[in-house]
């Protein structure tokens, strides 16, 4: 086990390598954390630096590897000066959800020999983010753009929604607000870190029957996607999981926690199908939210307190059941099995109030 003080796998902080870049990471306490789904605003903050040095080295690489398009290089020109001159606009512009995958698939394509259009990095600077609502409860702000009619480039495995109408637009701001206010009032470790983390709503179709989906989408830092569900309360549970997955996605980029998946398959509690370690990693992460979440909530007196029982039993014992699963199967790094452990003893030591 390493000490409190030692930096995990990626680096120290501000650290430079053999190389001369400089070195992203995390502390053995924010690691630790982030595991146990503690992290908060403060833990967003490395996670967040990380993708835009990635998405910074995705654009060079497009400019050395398509030296003579004349349009992204006046573009990747801009990007250059904004970061000089506007950190704040830079910021924004690479953290567009979508921008990591446009660049990941541009440089698969060119790799390939293919003929690749380049003039997406344009678009990303002309194309604002949209209109940000102005969600505040007890002095906490959270300024989320509802993304129902951009060109979205990032496959969430379910149909968006929209464009959307003003009454529909209406209806998600009106939900939004609620499920802040819950979040705020009942989750304000969760609130924090969403609002220092989730800048994009994307609008889904229901599934079949109406019923609410989410999801987030690993090459897509900041965005969440969902449809919209008639209550407040899953509306926020849903911010909490989909935070949780975009979360450890960023972890991911900076620390390796498993080995590349293999042909081994595991059971997952909540799905009839095996999967992968990565995936079962994910699920079981976020499944520590959803155990957290519906812990508060029973234990915060509002609302329907016996289905927050019942859904706090029902994934605590998945979460810590997954939990040992991965940690038995052989296919976690040293900083994977550690964060598999205090994932399990976060999800074990939860218990409900009142």
């Amino acid at each position: 086990m390493a000490g409190t003080d030692e930096a995990v796998a990626a680096g120290v902080p501000g650290a430079r390598g053999a190389d001369g870049l400089p070195r992203h990471g995390l502390d053995r306490a924010t690691f630790r954390a982030i595991a146990a789904a503690r992290g908060g605003a403060e833990a967003v903050r490395p996670l967040r630096a990380g993708q835009l040095s990635k998405r910074a080295l995705l654009l060079l690489a497009l400019r050395r590897a398509a030296p003579d398009d004349e349009g992204y290089r006046a573009a990747y020109g801009e990007v250059r000066e904004l970061q000089r001159a506007d950190r704040a606009r830079w910021e924004e512009v690479l953290l567009r959800p979508e921008l990591d995958a446009w660049a990941a698939d541009c440089l698969r394509g060119l790799a390939a020999g293919e003929r690749v259009p380049l003039d997406g990095l344009a678009a990303f600077l002309r194309a604002g983010p949209g209109a940000a609502l102005a969600l505040e409860c007890d002095g906490l702000r959270w300024s989320p753009v509802i993304d129902h009619a951009g060109p979205r480039r990032v496959d969430y495995g379910r149909p968006p929604a929209g464009p959307l109408g003003a009454a529909e637009l209406g209806l998600w701001e009106d939900q939004l607000e609620r499920a802040w206010r819950i979040l705020v009032r009942r989750h304000p470790g969760y609130a924090r870190a969403v609002a220092a983390c989730v800048g994009v709503i994307v609008p889904l179709r229901p599934a079949p029957g109406g019923v609410a989906v989410s999801a987030a989408a690993r090459r897509a830092y900041g965005g969440v996607a969902a449809s919209l569900p008639g209550d407040p309360v899953l509306l926020a549970l849903a911010l909490v999981h989909e935070f949780l997955h975009v979360q450890l996605g960023a972890l991911l980029d900076l620390v390796p926690l498993h080995l590349p998946n293999g042909a081994a398959v595991y059971h997952a509690p909540w799905r009839p199908d095996l999967r992968p370690v990565g995936a079962l990693l994910q699920g079981t992460y976020a499944h520590l939210g959803v155990a957290d979440f519906w812990c508060a909530e029973a234990g915060s007196g509002e609302g329907d307190r016996a289905r927050a029982r019942r859904e706090f039993d029902c994934w605590r014992e998945h979460t810590v059941a997954a939990a040992g699963t991965l940690l038995g199967s052989g296919e976690l790094t040293p900083d994977g099995t550690e964060f598999t452990a205090e994932l399990a003893r976060a999800a074990g030591a939860l218990g409900v109030a009142g």
